[in-house]
C-alpha cells in the first residue's frame, strides 16, 4: 500500500516543495534475513514475523532535506504510524535518522548513540526482565538523543543527551531544539491524538523518546 501527497512547507523562511510518501508491506525475505542477522528478532519473541509490517515514510532530516526512513511495527498499528509521520512531516518536525535497529546488531545502546529513531526490537524493557513494548512492535523511540531516558535518580546514560536534560526550547532555528519533545508540543499532541501514550508523562522515571500504543 503506497500513499503520497504534495505540500508547500516553510522552514526557516524557506519555501520547500515537498511530497510525503509512505508504504506498508509484509516482511520480504530480505527484511527477514536482515532481522535475523541483525539480531532484532529470534525464535521465542512475543510477536511473529507474519504480524510485523515493514514501513517506509518520508521525513525531514536535521538539514531540512527529505529522507526516506524505515520502521518495523505490528500490523495493528502500522496505519497509525504512517498517519502520525504524515502529520509530523507536514509540521516540519525533524528526525535525525530512521533505520532498522538490525543495522545496529539489535543493540539499543548503539542505535541511541547514533540518534536513530527506531521501533521494533525483540528485547526486554529497560531495567526489567519483561518484554518491552518494542518487542511487540507497538512502540517507537523518537530522536533518542534529544529525548533521553532519565532514571528516577536523574541518571542519563548517553553523554550527548546531557544538554537536553532541561526540557525547554531555547533556539527554534536549531534542529536539535525542534526535535526536543515537550508536553504541549505539536509532535507530542499528534501521537496522543491517535491514542499513543508518552513516556514523558510517567512519574519518576521519564522516557521522553518513547511512544507506545496500548
Amino acid at each position: 500500500m503506497k500513499k503520497a501527497f504534495i505540500l508547500f512547507l516553510i522552514i526557516s523562511n524557506t519555501i520547500l516543495f515537498a511530497g510525503f510518501h509512505s508504504s506498508i508491506s509484509p516482511l520480504s525475505e530480505t527484511i527477514k534475513q536482515r532481522m535475523l542477522k541483525g539480531k532484532s528478532w529470534h525464535r521465542g519473541c512475543p510477536v511473529s514475523l507474519q504480524d510485523l509490517r515493514y514501513i517506509r515514510v518520508t521525513y525531514w532530516d536535521f538539514n531540512a532535506k527529505e529522507k526516506s526512513g524505515e520502521l518495523l511495527m505490528h500490523k495493528e498499528v502500522a496505519g497509525d504510524i504512517v498517519a502520525i509521520f504524515r502529520e509530523l512531516y507536514a509540521a516540519g518536525y525533524p528526525v535525525r535518522q530512521m533505520r532498522l535497529v538490525s543495522d545496529f546488531g539489535g543493540n539499543d545502546w548503539r542505535s541511541i548513540e547514533a540518534g536513530n529513531t527506531s521501533a521494533f526490537n525483540c528485547r526486554p524493557a529497560t531495567g526489567s526482565r519483561k518484554w518491552s513494548k518494542h518487542a511487540y512492535g507497538r512502540a517507537i523511540d523518537l530522536n533518542p538523543i534529544e529525548n533521553p531516558y532519565i532514571s528516577r535518580s536523574g541518571h542519563i546514560a548517553h553523554k550527548a543527551s546531557e544538554k537536553y536534560r532541561k526540557r525547554v526550547h531555547r533556539k527554534p532555528s536549531d534542529p536539535g531544539d525542534r526535535a526536543l519533545l515537550l508536553k504541549g508540543d505539536k509532535a507530542t499532541r499528534i501521537f496522543k491524538k491517535y491514542g499513543w501514550k508518552w513516556g514523558g508523562d510517567w512519574s519518576g522515571t521519564k522516557d521522553y523518546q518513547h511512544f507506545f500504543k496500548p
